[in-house]
């Protein structure tokens, strides 16, 4: 009788193992399954850091400051020293992007997002057909306008400081150039400005076709400097703004323009009358 109990209860811890056993199989097998699901899932919820923080401040404050400068022209001569702390800001600006361009984050660099024209041309045809693929940083008619920008808006500001009113007020850097000189680049200066709204203008209209028709919200990007991740298979996320370097350079070119107008020829504006 003694034997039997033992073998029941032998028999009984046996069934209780395997059934450990079992459970312990089937947590495993769930845990590899929900793995599975995670690593499938898509990446809808998932962004790469795109766009450093230098980049987006330099967007942003270049808007406020093409701003200041047109709305303080616009206000008249009294608003002159604020236009040229603005064209100031402009300067500084466009020169810590151009430089942020060699040497900044990957997506700011010119030679990441700077095509090849036969490039840019097949993008603009694709996009015309619906098919044009996404790009991570700045898309190849993007780079175009880029470009563009930056060159016509640091075009027009460097006239600035070399330009006058013919009434009283003159450039930092009017000292440098004759007056007849000094007229002819004041006329480049307010040209110029025409280019630049209508340049305004198609980034403005081409930004909104990209949010509402192919959707994708650069205008948040350049916010959060984050982009979804979905189709983005081998784009490469940065892993630092790279702060310090950005600062060393705005310090260096705020230095550089504070020591040419402070050397700068004195200067007055001489009518002849």
């Amino acid at each position: 009788m003694s034997e039997q109990i033992v073998d029941s209860v032998e028999s009984a811890n046996i069934i209780d193992g395997r059934k450990d056993a079992v459970a312990l199989d089937a947590r495993v097998i769930n845990a590899q399954l929900n793995n599975t699901q995670l690593n499938n899932a898509p990446l809808n919820n998932t962004h790469l850091k795109i766009w450093d923080l230098p980049t987006r401040v330099f967007h942003w404050l270049l808007v406020v400051s093409f701003a200041a400068a047109y709305v303080t022209n616009w206000l008249g001569v009294s608003y002159f020293t604020f236009h040229l702390w603005s064209g100031y800001f402009v300067v500084i600006l466009l020169a810590f992007r151009i430089l942020w361009g060699v040497v900044g984050t990957h997506h700011a660099r010119f030679v990441n997002f700077v095509r090849h024209p036969v490039e840019s041309m097949k993008y603009a045809l694709h996009l015309t057909k619906g098919k044009a693929k996404s790009y991570p940083g700045h898309n190849p008619l993007g780079a175009l306008m880029v470009l563009t920008l930056l060159l016509v808006l640091l075009l027009q500001a460097a006239t600035g400081l070399f330009a006058n009113d013919e009434i009283f007020n003159i450039g930092p850097l009017y000292g440098y150039v004759s007056h007849e000189l000094s007229l002819k680049l004041t006329a480049i200066h307010k040209e110029l400005f025409y280019w630049i709204l209508g340049a305004v203008v198609i980034h403005i209209a081409a930004v909104l076709f990209y949010v509402f028709v192919k959707r994708e919200n650069l205008i948040k990007a350049m916010i959060t400097g984050k982009k979804p991740a979905q189709g983005f298979v081998e784009a490469k996320a940065i892993d630092s703004s790279r702060i310090l370097l950005a600062l060393v350079l705005i310090a260096i070119v705020s230095a550089l323009l504070a020591w040419l107008i402070v050397t700068a020829p004195a200067a007055s504006l001489d009518l002849g009358y």
